[in-house]
C-alpha cells in the first residue's frame, strides 16, 4: 500500500505512523518537520506546509496514492484544498472528524454512526461537522473516494487524558495529586466516558485503509470500554501511587469561572455520557479489537511521563485556579449553613 498522511506525527496519527511502517507500508508524511525527530525509520517525509498550495501540488505532482489522509484539517475550506490537490491522484480520501460533531445534549446515550451530527455548544465540532458535509457533497457530486473517522477520547504515553485541565495541558492536575491537593472532577464523576488508546485506533485506522467497503463510510473509532469519570480518576492516582482527593464541580460553575472556554470542551462533549456502538466498525473490519484496559494503558503512559521531564509542564496559573474553584464551594456551603 501507498500512502500519504497530512500531519502523522500527532497523538492519533503517530500510532498509526508507526504500525504501518513495521508493516512494510509505503508512507509518505507531509508536514513541516517540527515533530519528525521522534518518527521510526522508513518514512519518505515530504517536507512542506500543507497550506501552501502551490508548494504542495509541485511536490506531489508526479504521485499518486492507494490512501491520502488529512489528520490536521478542522474547517471547509482546508478540505477544499486537499480536493483541489488529489482529486484522482488517490484511491481513496480518509478525513479525521471527531465524535464531538454527534448530537449534544444526546437523545440516546448509545451512539452509533446513525446519531445526528449538532453541537451548539462547540465550534471546533461545528466546523468538523461542516467540513464532512462538504466531503460528502463531492462523493456524490463527483465521486471523490471519501472514508470519515470520528475518533473519541484517544490517549498517548505523552499526556494524561483528562476532563478538566489548563491551557499547557494535564501535568498539572498529576502534580496536584502528587503533592495531595484537591482535585476537580466535572459534575459529580459518575457520567460515562471512553477512553481509547492511541495503539487501539490505529489497528481500526489501518483496517479501514484501502478497505473498498469504508468508500462513502463514516466510521468511529473506540475503545468498547465504559468507564465514570470517577474511575478515570481514580486509575491515574493508583497510576501515580497516590490517594485521590476529589472535588466534584459541575460543569456549568467551571465554564462560567474559567478563561479556559470549557463550554465547548466539557458541555460540548466531556460532561455528557457516552458509549460507542463499534458494530459497524467491526463489521467493516472484523478483526479489529481494542485491547488496551484504561488502567493498563494509563500506568504506561503516567510512567513514561514521569521518566521524561520535559513532558511534565508545570501550570502556575492553572492550579491557583483549582484553589480558587474550591475555596469558593467552600465559602458558599459555609455561608449556607451559617
Amino acid at each position: 500500500m501507498k500512502a500519504l498522511f497530512i500531519g502523522g506525527t500527532g497523538t492519533i496519527s503517530s500510532a498509526i505512523t508507526k504500525q504501518l511502517l513495521e508493516s512494510g507500508c509505503e508512507l509518505h508524511l507531509l508536514n513541516r518537520g517540527t515533530r519528525n525527530e521522534s518518527l521510526p525509520a522508513g518514512a519518505n517525509l515530504l517536507t512542506a506546509d500543507i497550506r501552501d498550495e502551490e508548494h504542495v501540488a509541485r511536490l506531489i505532482e508526479h504521485l499518486e496514492f492507494d490512501v491520502v489522509a488529512d489528520f490536521i484539517a478542522f474547517e471547509p475550506a482546508q478540505l477544499e484544498r486537499d480536493y483541489r490537490l488529489f482529486q484522482g491522484k488517490t484511491k481513496q480520501f480518509m478525513f479525521i472528524s471527531s465524535a464531538s460533531a454527534y448530537q449534544t445534549p444526546l437523545s440516546d446515550y448509545r451512539i452509533t454512526e446513525g446519531t445526528p451530527l449538532s453541537n451548539p455548544y462547540w465550534e471546533y465540532s461545528r466546523n468538523k461537522i461542516a467540513c464532512e458535509e462538504y466531503l460528502i457533497k463531492q462523493y456524490r457530486d463527483h465521486g471523490f473516494p471519501i472514508t470519515i473517522v470520528r475518533p473519541s477520547h484517544t490517549y498517548d504515553e505523552r499526556s494524561i487524558p483528562l476532563g478538566v485541565h489548563g491551557s499547557k495541558g494535564s501535568w498539572q492536575v498529576a502534580q496536584r495529586m502528587l503533592e495531595n491537593k484537591p482535585v476537580i472532577i466535572h459534575g459529580d464523576g459518575t457520567s460515562l466516558w471512553t477512553m481509547t488508546h492511541n495503539s487501539d485506533f490505529a489497528k481500526g485506522f489501518i483496517g479501514l485503509m484501502g478497505n473498498i467497503h469504508a468508500i462513502g463510510e463514516s466510521v468511529h473509532i473506540t475503545s468498547d470500554e465504559t468507564l465514570t469519570w470517577n474511575q478515570i480518576y481514580e486509575s491515574i492516582a493508583d497510576a501515580l501511587g497516590v490517594k485521590l482527593q476529589a472535588v466534584h464541580v459541575s460543569s456549568e460553575f467551571l465554564d462560567a469561572c474559567s478563561k479556559e472556554n470549557y463550554r465547548g470542551g466539557l458541555l460540548g462533549d466531556k460532561s455528557n455520557s457516552v458509549v460507542f456502538d463499534n458494530a459497524k466498525l467491526k463489521r467493516l473490519v472484523p478483526e479489529f479489537v481494542a485491547t488496551t484496559r484504561f488502567d493498563q494503558g494509563i500506568k504506561a503512559t503516567v510512567a513514561n511521563i514521569l521518566a521524561h521531564p520535559e513532558l511534565q509542564r508545570e501550570d502556575q496559573e492553572f492550579d491557583q485556579w483549582c484553589d480558587k474553584v474550591i475555596h469558593a464551594l467552600d465559602v458558599a456551603v459555609k455561608a449556607i449553613r451559617e
